[in-house]
């Protein structure tokens, strides 16, 4: 009996305190980032994720459909542009937002298959409007 009454306790103590933080799942953040990664560019928009806000501060952990810009000096040549899905963590305040996403390149017949982390900057599209 003591046990359910203490944990009653902290439930009803958790929700109260729960208005500052808040953790939810989200197919989409509004999130554009753009960046750099092995030896190339990066374009994407966070997709989906599980993300916490704290106050201003969001921390978003996810996948990231993306297109990856890169110069391919091999022959047979690959495309500028490819599509690719990453994973990785972002973080935004206000209307700015920083991430470090990871992209797996595929094994060839001259590299092996490897990870390969990445750094972006970007703005938070759906935060423009709350300022006024």
């Amino acid at each position: 009996m003591k046990f359910l009454l203490l944990m009653l306790v902290i439930f009803i103590s958790s929700a109260t305190f729960a208005q500052e933080k808040k953790v939810e799942f989200a197919f989409y953040d509004g999130i554009a980032i753009i960046g750099i990664v092995d030896n190339g560019g990066f374009s994407n928009f966070t997709g989906p994720n599980i993300n916490a806000t704290y106050k201003n501060s969001k921390f978003i952990l996810g996948m990231l459909p993306s297109l990856r810009f890169k110069e391919d000096r091999s022959t047979p040549r690959n495309a500028f542009v490819t599509p690719n899905l990453g994973i990785g963590f972002t973080y935004s305040y206000k209307v700015w937002a920083i991430q470090l996403p990871l992209y797996y390149n595929a094994k060839t017949a001259s590299t092996d298959g490897k990870w390969h982390v990445g750094l972006g900057v970007g703005l938070r599209l759906n935060e423009f409007n709350k300022i006024k």
